[in-house]
């Protein structure tokens, strides 16, 4: 329900784009995102900016084309959406395989 107090905490008037993290958002998601491939150089883009693109494009329905210029390349967006899907899609599967070993 929305009260003074609730209001107060949910604006998100201080950000660059309403779908931006705020930091206890981000808090919440950087342990989820996939760690950097092993032997590979080192990150180069803002993980938190490429969050935000996802977000952006999530939040406003708006073609991959028409992402801000000022959010990272749609390329490396659509890169890690399809990297965190992928690794979401594997730990389903994993679980699924323990649990059907369970069973058995």
């Amino acid at each position: 329900m929305w009260t003074t107090e609730n209001r107060a905490r949910y604006n998100r008037d201080h950000l660059r784009y309403p779908s931006d993290l705020t930091d206890q958002e981000w808090q919440l998601i950087k342990p989820v995102i996939p760690p950097a491939k092993h032997g590979g150089r080192n990150r180069q883009v803002d993980e938190r900016e490429v969050v935000n693109g996802i977000m952006y494009i999530l939040s406003t329905g708006c073609q991959w084309r028409a992402i801000p210029k000022d959010l990272p390349p749609r390329s490396t967006i659509y890169d890690y959406l399809e990297a965190m899907t992928q690794a979401r899609k594997s730990r389903a599967a994993s679980v699924t395989s323990l649990s059907t070993r369970r069973a058995c």
